[in-house]
């Protein structure tokens, strides 16, 4: 969307920017605050949460600000805006409440807590923008219900593939061209990668070695098509999708025809193809003229195309995503109505009764997507959700985890999100 450059020059000559809060203070976090203050045009950070405020601080300083105060307060966050400070608080629900606040985005890679923070900024009327894959994926299409009814705009970001594939799915659709099937370039796959796995390279990148692991092992890809098929009606033909080996994504388009892409539009993944980033989209036009110039044009003979993005960048782009929502009203990509995937956990390894399973990325499951009625059907435990429930039974290697096997945790607002969006749409 290019006129997000014309809109926000214009709040900038204004004196009127859009301001946002963020929740989180890891890696990600601290690229948000380097590119919301190195500067960007129309919008200021006005405020970053953190339970450990040290990490807010740290995000601050890092970014190059220095006039950084602590507030406990939504009215001490305002008083500090207006005074045209930088605020840090340990406590997420002051930004999402403060009237200093138009946008928060999500950055907490936290199931519950960023359901929580979701939920009170949705309250209180402020856009959400999630940078985390784990609370759209579980209950995205719930929580979009509820924005809607306040009036706001429940987004997850541009930059991440599920974004990216968005863009091009309404580019194609907008220009006369069915998508049937879009995806993300996937370099490498190993179900059973690990924190201790991933440790070395952790360290060497600064990052957490179980947010490094969930990539590996394939969950953060199952959140993040869950997100793609609810936000377009697309489904996995089978649990954890097909995967497709390939040298360069174009080589995608010989494994399919037209013909299968009838019934249903799919979601899925290249594996090890160049350029090895981003993400992509096929598309469907069967007219003939229109194939002759797509050929003249160097895009194939059709009537299956293949558009990609080669590349994608979360932390920069996700400052469009909050642009479009807080100036245009629009959504990078929301979920459209019932959700259409969900996600399944599965034992990395032989599992014991009374082991507690930690989650993404950890070392007791791994996260597939699949079909939410063969999920519902199946009672199926989604990976995000699993972060801290107790085994009832043992479970043997690569076997699905129930909400039968498991006793969940008390009084999680993401289990009573999940119950109600069950009830609501089936």
């Amino acid at each position: 969307m290019i006129i997000v450059d014309t809109a926000l020059a214009e709040r900038e000559a204004s004196n009127t920017p859009v301001r946002v809060a963020l929740v989180g203070g890891g890696f990600v976090a601290r690229c948000i605050a380097l590119q919301f203050l190195t500067p960007l045009k129309g919008m200021r950070l006005v405020a970053i949460a953190n339970r450990t405020v040290e990490r807010a601080e740290a995000a601050y300083a890092g970014a190059g600000a220095s006039n950084v105060v602590h507030v406990e307060t939504p009215g001490a966050l305002d008083d500090a805006v207006s005074r045209g400070h930088f605020a840090v608080t340990a406590d997420a629900d002051v930004v999402c409440r403060a009237e200093s606040v138009d946008v928060v985005i999500e950055a907490t890679g936290h199931v519950e807590f960023g359901t929580r923070v979701c939920f009170e900024a949705i309250r209180n009327g402020k856009h959400t923008i999630l940078m985390g894959a784990e609370v759209d994926a579980s209950v995205g299409p719930i929580l979009k219900t509820y924005a809607d009814s306040a009036g706001v705009v429940f987004s997850y970001t541009d930059g991440d593939e599920p974004g990216v594939a968005m863009n091009m799915y309404r580019f194609l659709d907008g220009i006369g061209y069915r998508p049937v099937l879009m995806g993300q370039l996937k370099g490498f796959l190993d179900r059973y990668r690990n924190p201790d796995t991933q440790r070395e390279l952790a360290v060497r990148l600064g990052q957490n070695p179980a947010v490094l692991a969930c990539f590996a092992d394939g969950s953060k890809l199952a959140l993040e098509a869950a997100i793609m098929g609810n936000a377009t009606g697309f489904v996995p033909r089978v649990r954890g999708m097909q995967g497709y080996p390939c040298e360069h994504v174009d080589d995608m388009l010989d494994q399919f025809s037209p013909e299968d892409f009838a019934d249903e539009g799919y979601v899925d993944y290249s594996l090890g193809a160049a350029p090895h980033t981003g993400a992509f989209v096929i598309c469907h036009n069967d007219v003939p003229a229109k194939r002759e110039l797509m050929a003249y044009l160097k895009m194939g003979n059709g009537p299956l195309y293949m558009f990609y993005q080669p590349y994608h960048l979360p932390p920069w782009q996700v400052a469009d995503s909050v642009a479009r929502a807080a100036l245009f009203q629009d959504a990078t990509i929301a979920p459209r109505g019932g959700p259409s995937c969900d996600t399944v956990s599965c034992a990395k390894r032989d599992l014991k009764a009374g082991e507690v399973l930690d989650g993404m990325g950890g070392f007791t499951c791994y996260g597939l997507v699949d079909r939410y009625e063969v999920c519902r059907l199946e009672n199926t435990l989604p990976i995000a959700v699993s972060l801290d429930c107790r085994l009832k039974r043992d479970i043997a290697k690569d076997r699905p985890i129930t909400y039968d096997d498991v006793d969940l945790p008390p009084d999680r607002l993401v289990d009573r999100l999940r119950t109600e969006q069950a009830q609501r749409f089936g």
